[in-house]
């Protein structure tokens, strides 16, 4: 039996599994959130839409940019394994140390805090109640992915069938098609008025926010049935998708609230929800905000352990995490690692006045800077493999990633000006120097080998 084979990924993983990943990563509980935000911020209809087209061209760059590279350097490493290639190993463990410890980490806890304080309105367990949920769905879904990449995929594929469901509900509703009638509403004309450039950019923000996690399509490259070449189509289909319901959302609360009432509303599918089903209603929004981060978290994890895992193939002082159990299609100790800091980020945003904001600016900042960094890779790759034969290019190149590098930059510097006022982006901030204090430890330790 040929025992290196079972130490790498296989191609195990379906096209419309790893589209179920890459939506369901994506559509969380963020499109139930920055609508109000976005047309409080816009005040016009136009202007509004239009930042979430903008939104979706700008995720669309980035998504080509991601195709390129995962189809010309597949690897369960994903990112990771691009900035190896483009900047070498002391950038690329950096980066792997940020994924571990406060991006992808950080991300499960914010969603694990967004579905404890959901299933708190269904099922209160205590004073505790949100952090107890939070705590059993980082376990649960621990255990889902220990089981492997079929399970966890079959689960994924659920989760985001029924998340999708409940956002084509709000859309039926929002144009009248269930529920009671909804009372009339006025609409001023298309773009009857400007926001200032500011106020555009910071609307923008949200929605690249909202946009967020395609990129994690990268880490499933090299598990993809069919090959490289299908990881193209997925990614740009996934994107693709994720507009079109973005954008119906939008629009059906336009339809059903009328841009006042979004602008001034805290919850508005739930308002929406209420006028047509009652209280019902608003339990049922309920349910599908836990399902969307349920969802979120699953996909996540899924990606983010397998950052741990290209780190632990690198570094021989990490190597149990490299250890991939090929008839499950998952690296174990790596995801065990994953939880182990879920918990312990978890345990820290509860002793914060609000946890799903402690681990935005928590993760915000060094995640578009490394995207940033990622964007640049292509440019760097490109030259240092010129003239090599690639399954896909960037259309558009130089354009297409010019564009994702400046929105990347924009936003690294956008949600560090947002957070540097509060305590948490100074956490993730040590963690990044503690992670250059352990990149000397290892380089002293194979030096002296």
């Amino acid at each position: 039996m040929n025992t290196h084979a079972q130490n790498i990924p296989e191609r195990l993983l379906s096209r419309s599994g790893a589209v179920a990943i890459i939506v369901g990563i994506v559509i969380g509980a963020g499109i139930f959130k920055t609508p109000s935000m976005v047309a409080g911020i816009t005040g016009d209809i136009g202007w509004m839409m239009a930042i979430w087209v903008v939104g979706s061209i700008v995720s669309l760059a980035g998504a080509l940019c991601y195709a390129e590279l995962a189809t010309s350097y597949p690897h369960a490493g994903g990112d990771y394994h691009f900035l190896n290639q483009a900047y070498g190993k002391n950038i690329a463990f950096l980066y792997g140390w940020a994924k571990a410890a406060v991006i992808n980490t950080g991300s499960i806890a914010l969603l694990a805090f967004v579905f404890g304080d959901y299933m708190t309105k269904v099922l209160s367990l205590g004073i505790y109640s949100s952090v107890i949920w939070a705590f059993m769905i980082i376990i649960v879904l621990t255990i889902v992915n220990l089981v492997g990449i079929h399970f966890s995929a079959s689960i994924q594929t659920l989760l985001t069938l029924f998340e999708v469901t409940g956002l084509v509900v709000i859309v039926a509703v929002g144009f009248g098609l269930i529920g009671e009638p909804l009372p009339p509403v006025e609409h001023a004309p298309l773009f009857s008025s400007t926001p200032s450039t500011g106020l555009l950019g910071l609307a923008l923000v949200f929605v690249l926010l909202t946009f967020g996690g395609w990129n994690e399509s990268a880490y499933i490259s090299a598990e993809v049935k069919g090959g490289s070449r299908t990881i193209a189509s997925i990614i740009v289909l996934s994107i693709v998708l994720i507009t079109i319901i973005y954008l119906l959302v939008n629009w059906a609360l336009i339809a059903g609230l009328g841009m006042d009432k979004l602008a001034s509303s805290k919850a508005a599918p739930a308002d929406l929800l209420a006028l047509a089903f009652g209280p019902l209603g608003e339990k049922l929004l309920g349910l599908f905000v836990a399902i969307a981060a349920l969802t979120s978290i699953n996909a996540t994890m899924i990606v983010g352990a397998r950052t741990n895992y290209a780190m632990g193939e690198d570094w021989d002082s990490l190597r149990f995490m490299g250890r991939w159990q090929g008839a499950r299609g998952s690296p174990h100790f790596a995801l065990l690692v994953q939880s182990v800091i879920c918990l312990a980020l978890v345990v820290f945003g509860a002793f914060q006045a609000d946890g799903f904001d402690a681990m935005v600016e928590f993760t915000a900042p060094v995640f578009w800077f490394f995207l940033f960094l990622i964007g640049v890779a292509v440019f760097i790759l490109r030259h240092k493999h010129h003239g090599a034969k690639r399954e896909f290019s960037i259309p558009l190149y130089p354009l297409t990633p010019l564009l994702f590098c400046l929105s990347c930059a924009y936003l690294s510097y956008s949600s560090f000006a947002y957070a540097h006022s509060k305590g948490a982006v100074y956490i993730s901030m040590y963690v990044m120097l503690l992670g250059l204090i352990a990149l000397f430890i290892l380089r002293m330790k194979k030096a002296t080998q």
